[in-house]
């Protein structure tokens, strides 16, 4: 299906940016800015193309959810390596993404999904913070800015300094927005999962 190997293709993206970032160099540079452009545009138009052709599944959704894990999770723990952000970022991040996808695993049991039709989440605000589209464009727009800003105004970016440093602080108030987001909408997976947990 297209729309899995877009999603497939994201991923792979995602450690190209990272080679480029080690690899330090100008060209490397300006490569990594456009290639992290089209990994987060990928994001939004591998569900796009699920939806306008209805060939949405569990599968789908289950690669979707992962790719988006992967993603995320080797951007922060790769920016706090290279000593742009705080260790509690991908600390915050990673246990959050754990904690949630392994609650989502018992609903997709029961024959639910995190997101669709069939989310999990049964209250109206729940399904708003968590599923709807409001939410998902906006949290995944903070973690674009705050990629593209941290890696445009690293410490080594090849520009100049002040606009450099400017970019970069905003950068970094985009990632901690985007860790707000992130532990926002895992609380309402939290709270509404257990009626998934068997005794």
């Amino acid at each position: 299906m297209a729309a899995n190997w877009i999603t497939i293709s994201r991923v792979l993206l995602a450690f190209v940016v990272i080679a480029l970032l080690y690899a330090k160099c100008e060209p490397c540079y300006w490569a990594a800015l456009v290639l992290v452009i089209i990994v987060m545009w990928f994001d939004g138009l591998d569900g796009f193309i699920a939806r306008k052709f209805k060939l949405t599944s569990k599968f789908g959704a289950v690669l979707d959810i992962m790719g988006d894990r992967v993603v995320e999770n080797v951007f922060w723990v790769v920016f706090c390596a290279l000593g742009w952000i705080s260790v509690w970022v991908p600390l915050i991040v990673l246990t959050r993404g754990i904690v949630v996808d392994s609650l989502r695993s018992l609903a997709l049991e029961a024959g639910y999904t995190a997101f669709g039709e069939k989310t999990m989440q049964q209250n109206p605000v729940a399904k708003f913070i968590v599923a709807s589209n409001f939410s998902r464009f906006s949290y995944a727009a903070c973690k674009c800015a705050a990629f593209l800003l941290l890696i445009a105004g690293n410490p080594s970016a090849p520009i100049p300094e002040d606009i450099r440093a400017k970019i970069f602080f905003v950068g970094i108030i985009c990632t901690w927005a985007s860790v707000v987001f992130c532990v926002a909408r895992g609380l309402p997976v939290i709270l509404e999962s257990k009626r998934f947990v068997n005794d």
